[in-house]
């Protein structure tokens, strides 16, 4: 089961929706400057990475390509393979497959913090980028794996 979809389970149906809001004006209207040009960049990586479009999923999570789940109980939908929310505190990026594959990279990160399917950055320059993109890299490769168009 996909870590941060066990936050969904129980709700009928996944309020956290991929719509057409406009992903550049909502990081244009980050009011930490800081987060704002981070979050740039995130989508940029996250972009070239993916070579997909980003698109919102609710009010606040920008997420590239996206892949159709079904847990045992019958439930199902679609969540981003890869994506990521500039939040009040931090960036949050969210790493679909969990941490298992990508653990030994996170001892060169740099300044972070995890929870179960989120990797949380106050600032990029906290982190070694190379170490960063190949974090990105791997989650989404993952996925593409487990989940193949």
């Amino acid at each position: 089961m996909d870590n941060f979809l066990t936050l969904y389970l129980n709700m009928s149906e996944p309020k956290t929706k991929k719509n057409n809001r406009s992903v550049s004006e909502f990081i244009d209207a980050v009011s930490h400057l800081t987060r704002r040009e981070d979050s740039k960049v995130i989508a940029s990586i996250m972009g070239e990475v993916t070579k997909k479009e980003p698109y919102m999923w609710g009010d606040s999570i920008i997420g590239y390509d996206e892949y159709h789940y079904v847990y045992a109980s019958g439930k199902e939908g679609d969540w981003p393979m890869i994506g990521f929310s500039p939040r009040k505190q931090n960036l949050s990026l969210y790493i679909m497959p969990g941490f298992g594959i990508i653990e030994d990279l996170l001892p060169s990160l740099g300044k972070h913090k995890t929870s179960k399917a989120c990797l949380y950055i106050n600032k990029l320059a906290d982190v070694n980028m190379d170490v960063l993109k190949s974090i990105i890299k791997r989650s989404y490769d993952h996925m593409c794996d487990k989940y193949p168009s």
